[in-house]
């Protein structure tokens, strides 16, 4: 099947997914595409996703507050303007550091992190977390969680 161009207006976003705490708006899933995804993902200080790898890539575009970003073992603060790229592979993590915190999220080719956060949103109820369950959710989906 080959993709179409297509608009997405705020109108016509689906309901934004709660994955952990962060508000994840699928802006175009690879199903749309037929090759990357691309979500908006807002949150408030202290949140973000523990360390952990996937294989596909992934970039990061910061719009607003301060996000810290962790690749490989090294730390950085980012400003809004700034892009992160992280190979498939690589180990990362990120945490907001402000309230308010807003983000854009692209994927590579053949990234499934749509997949992942609306299953996380479905199987995973607001607050702490069922550590097992969210592992296995995540592992079956991609995502291998780093100790």
């Amino acid at each position: 099947m080959k993709a179409q161009p297509f608009v997405v207006t705020p109108k016509d976003y689906d309901p934004a997914l709660n994955v952990l705490g962060i508000k994840v708006t699928v802006l175009a899933s690879n199903t749309a595409t037929q090759a990357y995804e691309i979500t908006r993902q807002q949150g408030e200080a202290g949140i973000g996703p523990p360390p952990h790898s996937h294989n596909w890539d992934e970039s990061f575009y910061v719009v607003a507050g301060e996000v810290e970003f962790t690749c490989s073992g090294n730390t950085v603060v980012c400003s809004p303007g700034t892009l992160v790229h992280v190979p498939a592979g690589t180990v990362h993590s990120f945490r907001y550091l402000a309230d308010g915190c807003d983000v854009l999220e692209i994927t590579g080719q053949g990234g499934i992190a749509t997949q992942m956060f609306t299953a996380v949103s479905r199987e995973i109820p607001p607050g702490p977390p069922e550590v097992p369950k969210l592992l296995e959710v995540l592992k079956q989906n991609g995502v291998t969680v780093q100790a």
